[in-house]
Order: C-alpha cells, then structure tokens, then sequence
C-alpha cells in the first residue's frame, strides 16, 4: 500500500470529497552511498549550527525566511498549515477545460486520490464519472510544502489522479533558441514522416531501463568476485552524412532491417545536384584557357 503524503479533500463546488493523496509513481533506480575510499567508512552529511558549531537534530531544525543575514523570521510548520487560504486543507477545483489545450511541459508528478472513508465513496464516483464522460479535466489550486500550487485531475482506470502543474511564469521563454531560419524541403518533410511512420508503436511495455539493470549486474559479478560484464564494442563509425534525405533514407533502412522487415527501405531519392558538377566544369574551363601574352 502507497503511503500517503497528504490528506484533505477535493473541492467541487458545494460537494466535498474527503481524500488521500498518494504517489502515482515509483523510482526503481539503484541508488549509491558515498564512502572514503581508504578504508571504505560511510562519509555522511551533517548539519551543524553555524553559531554553535555543533550538529543539531531534525527536532531542533525550523524554517526560517532570511530578511538579511541578521534579520531570519522563523515560520513554523502549524502557521504554514494556518494560512488563511481555502486551498490550505483542500484541493479546490476552480476550472475544466480539454487536456489538448494544456502544454504538457506545465504538468508535472502525478498522484493518486483516493477516497477517504465510506462517506467520501459517492461524491468521488460521482466526480471521476463526471470527468470521463465529459471528456474534460478538472483544473485546482492547493497548498503543500509552504506554497500554493496549481494541478490537474483527470481520470485514469477507476481512479483520480492529481497532476501538479507549473504556473505560466514558471515557464522559460524558448523563443531565444529558435536557430536562424533554414530552408526544408517538402521531400525532406516526407522523409522524415516516413522515418516516423516506420518507428511508430502502439505499446511502450517493450521499453526497460537498461542503465539499472546493468547496474545491476555489475554489483552481482562484484558479488560473485568474477569479472563483471565486458563493455561492448564500439561500433565502427560511418562516413558523415552530409545529404539530409541520404540520412533519412539510411534512418529508414536501419530501423526496417532491426525489425526484420524486406519492404524496400528507400524514402524518396533526391535528384542528383547539378550545382557540384556545374562548378567542376567551370574550374576546369579555368584550367584551360591560355594565359595572355604581356606586351613588350
């Protein structure tokens, strides 16, 4: 059972629904400790008090906002949950609207809301099928960790999922890396969308981390005290592509010959570019005239 990482309820409109917030996700990745290389002691991070010069325990740590360096303004964790706010201890639901119009780089970690108690079973039945016929989702404003935040509901399965969101000044303006503009052709567009059609999947389940699983086998030989696995052979670098389409079709080869498909691998052939066989012809006529004869 996920632990839950908050509680409250979700407010829509006059209807209340009393519930539990729970991590969607979960991080598989091997995590490492720092030691001294000398004698292998774990090496630790400890807090010390910059005035007494001593390490001082979780129970002894406040929050404080710094005015200047001599000026802190201590805030404790009950005014934090005090604020005057009524997203303080409620999810408020103060919009709806299709997920398509929302930039996906505004929305973040995902949570699930579960139904506190019996008596919050209906109104969240009645809130989840509310959401999935009307195809929308739902937009709110809540307060966790000392700040209020901005987050989207939506459906998933038979559950409500809780998506925390970034506020638009939050956002980076991408604008200064647009790169100078370039010409692309319409067949290049097409050799790319058939680059895409070829990597086209239905299921990502076939996709693993293969970074932790090797890993893994790492800390297993070291384990075992045999070698671990031998890194594999780099593979042998091509001559540089220069031709965007000649990339494209090559992309297109590759990835049909990995899934074992014999359909003809080509794209579209580019025409063969006169510019190159223009300039040879015109140095070559260079070479060949007579210089001038200089006058007495």
């Amino acid at each position: 059972m996920p632990r839950t990482v908050w509680s409250g309820a979700i407010s829509f409109g006059l209807v209340t629904v009393p519930i539990n917030v729970q991590s969607a996700t979960e991080d598989h990745s091997i995590r490492f400790h720092q030691y001294h290389l000398e004698d292998m002691g774990r090496v630790r991070t400890r807090k010390i008090c910059e005035l007494e010069d001593r390490e001082v325990s979780n129970a002894e740590i406040g929050k404080g906002y710094e005015v200047s360096r001599d000026n802190v303004i201590p805030i404790s964790d009950q005014e934090l949950q005090d604020l005057p706010l009524p997203t303080a201890k409620a999810i408020e639901i103060v919009a709806f609207m299709p997920l398509s119009s929302i930039d996906p780089i505004r929305i973040g970690d995902g949570y699930y809301l579960a139904p506190n108690g019996q008596v919050a079973a209906k109104p969240y039945k009645l809130l989840r099928q509310a959401l999935g016929r009307s195809s929308r989702v739902a937009i709110a404003k809540y307060a966790w960790s000392g700040r209020e935040r901005l987050g989207l509901l939506r459906v998933r399965d038979e559950a409500i999922v809780l998506h925390a969101m970034r506020w638009p000044d939050e956002i980076r303006d991408p604008s200064s890396l647009v790169p100078d503009p370039v010409a692309v052709s319409e067949q290049e567009i097409e050799g790319a969308l058939a680059l895409m059609d070829t990597m086209t999947a239905e299921d990502l389940s076939e996709y693993h981390d293969e970074y932790t699983e090797a890993i893994a086998e790492i800390i297993k030989a070291k384990r075992e005290h045999r070698a671990p696995p031998a890194a594999p052979e780099p593979a042998e670098p091509g001559g540089q592509i220069v031709d965007l389409m000649a990339a494209l079709n090559a992309s297109v080869a590759k990835v049909r010959e990995a899934r074992g498909d014999d359909e003809h691998a080509d794209v579209h052939e580019m025409p063969e570019r006169t510019a190159k066989t223009t300039g040879k012809k015109t140095a070559a006529k260079k070479t060949a005239r007579k210089p001038r004869r200089r006058s007495a």
